[in-house]
């Protein structure tokens, strides 16, 4: 066989794919995964590679939420995602929780106007007793809200 062998040949199965990606973006360096991620966005089945995709970013995300290196590895993929509006968007959304992470007088109003993706994960991750109350208050769902609350009552413990 030339050029890639048979084990580097990506699967006709989008599920197959889809999962090798998943492998791939877990166990990638930090020097390669720009490269991986613009190459996992270049397969056929776009909404399958942005599946993988936004899976990573948002483990990576989670991982590197309070860590020095975040706002680097942020420019980085919003440079290889610049194309995919949705991935984009999501990155901000994590840069939001960012803010409110590092600085918890931050973001507030941000956090309002965010998805309900953003606002449930904020509700999830968040240590800020500003932010949590303020979601608890005014976050758009009532699942949003009753997380909120919840975290807080924890926190007052």
């Amino acid at each position: 066989m030339t050029g890639r062998s048979a084990a580097m040949q990506p699967a006709d199965d989008e599920h197959q794919r889809f999962a090798h990606y998943l492998q791939e973006l877990a166990d990638v360096s930090s020097q390669d995964e720009v490269g991986l991620v613009g190459r996992v966005l270049r397969d056929p089945d776009t909404v399958m590679a942005q599946s993988a995709v936004v899976r990573h970013l948002d483990r990576r995300a989670a991982q590197l939420l309070t860590d020095a290196g975040f706002p680097d590895w942020f420019e980085a993929m919003v440079i290889v995602t610049a194309e995919w509006e949705f991935l984009v968007h999501r990155l901000r959304e994590w840069m939001v929780l960012r803010s409110i992470t590092i600085d918890d007088t931050r973001g507030s109003e941000d956090l309002l106007a965010a998805s309900d993706w953003c606002q449930r994960t904020a509700a999830r991750v968040l240590t800020s007793s500003a932010a949590l109350r303020l979601l608890a208050e005014r976050g758009r769902t009532r699942r949003v809200r009753a997380a909120a609350g919840l975290r807080l009552a924890q926190q007052r413990r």
